[in-house]
């Protein structure tokens, strides 16, 4: 069992809020004893913390007690039900839970091989895997569900793309009719399933007994075309680099629509949404030009 102090990898530390009040500051500096913690209350052997890691949660690889590998994860205060996700996929299609402490929030999780995403794989091959993968997280999440939904977050994401409007005159029309289908979008949904959240291709790893599964979910319920939109802006700048990049843009929407039966224009709108809201958070954050980018490709679409 380790007994030095851990250090949070610089890419978690980054990425929290700076207010040394904020819940996610106060949860960081207690990491290293919630850490050490943990590992004796289930009787963990610590091999090292995983870095860079994420930049919402701590990862530390461990050995149990009969030397069985594993991951020891805690994530970050405002990502919840990860734990209820993975309980209801019980490794279909995702990393498999072996505990979870409720009063820590600590995951322990089956050992994948972190340093093997999908992104290692040509773009087609990868886009293939990523389909197959992410179609087995789409499950009814049964009546009494904890998951927030996508119509619930509505009038957040609206205040939010209102917001930018009103401060980018030039990008104004894109900003609408985002505005305008994130909306109604929710409202004609016909189907209300489990969805990953946050899935791309660096989300899915290479693992044992199954070649690729899905991590770090953010949970929600909607239907199957949020989760995709986020598939076809994956790797997006590596698109818009070749030639004839809104045309492929655009065959992109329409090969995963049909690979896994989701309707095209539903697909397309859906993406159109998450690129303009991903942008506007971007350039909030100081990153205008991955901004401006994540605004062209929305408007190829």
């Amino acid at each position: 069992m380790a007994t030095a102090p851990i250090e949070p990898p610089q890419r978690l530390v980054s990425s929290l809020s700076s207010d040394p009040e904020s819940p996610q500051r106060r949860w960081l500096a207690a990491l290293p004893t919630l850490l050490q913690e943990q590992l004796v209350s289930w009787d963990l052997t610590l091999e090292r913390v995983h870095s860079p890691g994420g930049r919402s949660s701590l990862v530390a690889l461990v050995r149990q007690q009969d030397g069985t590998p594993a991951a020891l994860k805690f994530p970050a205060p405002g990502r919840p039900h990860e734990a209820e996700a993975l309980g209801i996929w019980d490794g279909w299609g995702a990393v498999r839970l072996l505990r979870r402490d409720e009063t820590t929030g600590a995951l322990l999780l089956e050992r994948l091989h972190g340093a093997v995403s999908l992104r290692s794989l040509p773009e087609a091959k990868a886009l293939l895997e990523a389909a197959g993968t992410v179609r087995r997280l789409w499950v009814e999440p049964g009546p009494d569900h904890p998951f927030p939904t996508l119509a619930g977050q509505t009038e957040q994401a609206v205040r939010t793309l209102s917001a930018a409007q009103a401060d980018s005159p030039a990008a104004a029309p894109l900003l609408a009719e985002a505005r305008e289908l994130r909306e109604a979008l929710p409202t004609t949904a016909t189907e209300h399933l489990l969805l990953h959240g946050a899935f791309r291709q660096g989300k899915v790893l290479a693992g044992e007994r199954a070649p690729w599964l899905a991590v770090g979910p953010a949970p929600l319920v909607g239907e199957r075309a949020y989760d995709l939109a986020a598939l076809v802006l994956d790797r997006f700048e590596d698109l818009m680099a070749g030639s004839g990049a809104a045309a492929a843009a655009r065959r992109r929407v329409a090969k995963l629509a049909d690979s896994l039966d989701v309707d095209r224009d539903r697909l397309r709108d859906w993406t159109l949404c998450r690129a303009v809201l991903t942008a506007v958070r971007e350039t909030a954050a100081g990153d205008r030009q991955r901004g401006e980018l994540l605004l062209e490709f929305a408007a190829w679409l």
